[in-house]
């Protein structure tokens, strides 16, 4: 299936796997990029050395197109991105906007430039500064989050900007590919669905947890770090949402610590990251920390297996799913289920 993202990125399938934090990691993202979709490295949790080191796995392992997520408020962006120009890496997204000099400089290196947003004004903006394809997550998806849903939010987009538009929030099969493409997408974007595959290093115990919820067990918290934050609802939101805010500070400072040690960053660089999603909130100094070392809460379930003192950030697909397929098996099982649903449309039409 051809699209305009499939051209852009020279993928074979219009599918994106996103870069999640301690899971989209070399294995799960060279098994998509096998498959022919296009994998994307999370770099937020990693040093720069370690990125480097993690782009060069993915390559030993494919010869296809990836992508590496970056922060474009860490204070080492610009490092970064030198790491995936002369790494060679196809392609460059963003969680948060990057500025328009950001943008250039990697345009200029001929890499892809594809940021996430949330709202029309966003995509707007970063289209006007030059970025190649826009992934556009509805309220649907996981981890940070907003409050349109993703079928009145992707129209908007579409209808705004004349670049490729990926959709995100809410897609987990070839029904949804379907339908993203008939709103106007190029592809779609994906993450707890590729979190939930057998190529995904994320422990079996945790696994189990999230094919066992229901729609309802997914739930919007700002206990975290003051924004809204979709994930599983367990006993360590609920802990946090009933903290006060004494107890929510001593909380917040054990976790900073402990990710301190891990990232080697300073306390001054992990408050003035904190500090940096404070932008006209209203937030707490606990969840200005728990800003800071939001990794640290989801590496503690994500890697350590620790749902009880971690957060499991999911998509409210995450109700729905319900198997370990390989990366190979669901993309070709996606595509599949496009195919079948492609032919009855067309079917329904020459009906008519």
């Amino acid at each position: 299936m051809e699209t305009a993202l499939t051209r852009l990125v020279g993928v074979r399938r219009p599918i994106v796997q996103t870069g999640m934090g301690w899971v989209a990691g070399p294995r799960l993202v060279s098994a998509t990029a096998n498959a022919g979709a296009l994998g994307v490295l999370a770099s937020a949790t990693m040093t720069p050395a370690r990125l480097r080191d993690a782009v060069r796995e993915v390559k030993s392992r494919t010869d296809a197109p990836f992508g590496v997520n970056l922060r474009a408020d860490a204070g080492d962006a610009r490092e970064r991105v030198r790491i995936i120009v002369e790494e060679g890496v196809r392609v460059a997204s963003f969680a948060l906007a990057p500025s328009r000099e950001l943008i250039a400089e990697l345009k200029d290196a001929g890499v892809v430039v594809m940021p996430s947003v949330g709202a029309r004004r966003h995509a707007e903006k970063v289209a006007a500064w030059g970025a190649d394809a826009v992934v556009v997550q509805g309220g649907e998806g996981g981890g940070h989050t907003g409050d349109v849903a993703t079928t009145v939010l992707l129209p908007q987009v579409v209808d705004a900007v004349d670049i490729p538009v990926v959709a995100a929030g809410g897609f987990h099969d070839g029904r949804g590919l379907v339908a993203a493409l008939a709103f106007g997408a190029a592809g779609v974007a994906m993450g707890t669905r590729f979190l939930l595959t057998s190529d995904s290093t994320v422990p079996d115990a945790v696994k189990a947890r999230y094919l066992a919820a229901t729609v309802k067990d997914v739930t919007v918290t700002r206990a975290v770090d003051g924004l809204p934050h979709r994930m599983l609802r367990t006993e360590f939101v609920s802990a946090l949402e009933a903290s006060g805010r004494t107890r929510a500070l001593a909380h917040a400072v054990r976790h900073a610590a402990g990710f301190r040690r891990l990232s080697g960053l300073t306390w001054r660089r992990m408050v003035r990251d904190g500090l940096a999603l404070r932008h006209g909130k209203d937030l707490t100094w606990s969840q200005v920390l728990l800003a800071a070392n939001t990794p640290m809460l989801l590496r503690s379930a994500m890697v350590d297996g620790r749902t009880d003192l971690g957060v499991m950030a999911a998509g409210q697909v995450a109700g729905v799913i319900d198997d370990l397929p390989s990366c190979a098996e669901l993309v070709e099982r996606i595509m599949k289920e496009a195919e079948e649903a492609l032919t009855s449309l067309g079917r329904l039409d020459a009906a008519r």
